[in-house]
């Protein structure tokens, strides 16, 4: 462990983009990781809008960054100002990691195996079960695609009936085809529909922004009675730690886990892409990371 960590004029920049950002503790957790294992490297949040990334993207790049992350609501703007993509970045039509050599920009996404992990680390497992996924964005595309890749059995993905749901049903479609996976594409405004596929689905899970702070007061589902007790209700999101989502399900006796694991499995696998090396993943967790809300 390098104890005198300090900036260098050699030090190499990642970071993270999108808005908002200052709720992150993705700054806390890369540099701990970084001083833990003597790099020199630095991690830094830029509040970025999708209108300004393409600039942002063109300066960073310039200035010579070796990697960085994307959050909300960038995941999808990106994909025009990159080189290549990796496999499951292009399954997933969506990135969370951006690689950069020679100033060219590589896009990866680490959610969806992020995801898988946090899952499986809780002692749960989904293989071969059926999924109910609540969202259509970045994340829960690269949640559906590893979901899939790794055996889950069936998934729903709820949305809003709008312009984009042609494209949604195009992205289902092909996943299924090259996974295997049993994939439907269902409208979250009909209630009956929701109900009927968490009453047959081992884990329900949020990737929608609904119960995000600050607005704390929503919940993606219409009727708490809708969540049994042996249901996993799993929430992307972890600020709050304790989601409305979160709350209702905990009234109902289910097994609740908040977005902080995910958080940092996703983060781990960044981490490798761009240093190499592997996340000093236990510590991480002890210092920064509570399933606690």
């Amino acid at each position: 462990m390098n104890m005198n960590y300090e900036i260098t004029g050699a030090t190499k920049l990642t970071a993270l983009l999108g808005s908002p950002v200052a709720h992150s503790i993705s700054p806390q957790m890369h540099n701990e990781a970084f001083r833990q294992l003597g790099l020199d490297y630095v991690y830094l949040a830029f509040d970025v809008k999708p209108e300004d990334l393409k600039t942002t993207v063109a300066g960073l790049n310039a200035a010579g960054i070796c990697g960085f992350n994307l959050t909300m609501p960038l995941k999808v703007h990106i994909l025009p100002l990159l080189d290549e993509l990796t496999p499951a970045a292009r399954l997933a039509g969506a990135v969370n990691t951006v690689i950069v050599k020679n100033h060219r920009l590589t896009g990866h996404t680490t959610d969806g195996a992020g995801y898988m992990r946090s899952i499986s680390d809780e002692g749960h497992n989904i293989i071969g079960k059926k999924m109910t996924l609540l969202g259509a964005g970045g994340a829960a595309s690269a949640i559906c695609v590893q979901a899939a890749l790794d055996g889950v059995s069936a998934i729903d993905m709820f949305k809003r009936k709008k312009d984009s749901w042609d494209k949604t049903e195009e992205f289902c479609s092909r996943t299924a085809a090259e996974t295997g996976c049993t994939i439907r594409l269902r409208d979250i405004g009909r209630d009956y529909l929701l109900a009927e596929s968490i009453s047959e689905s081992a884990i329900l899970t949020n990737a929608t922004s609904v119960g995000m702070a600050p607005d704390c007061t929503s919940s993606p589902i219409p009727d708490a009675s809708m969540l049994r007790r042996d249901l996993i209700v799993s929430d992307i999101i972890y600020n709050p730690r304790e989601t409305l989502l979160l709350k209702q399900a905990r009234a109902q006796g289910c097994t609740c886990l908040n977005g902080l694991y995910m958080l940092l499995y996703q983060g781990a696998e960044s981490f490798q892409c761009w240093t190499g090396q592997e996340m000093p993943v236990e510590l991480i967790k002890e210092k920064y990371f509570s399933q606690e809300p």
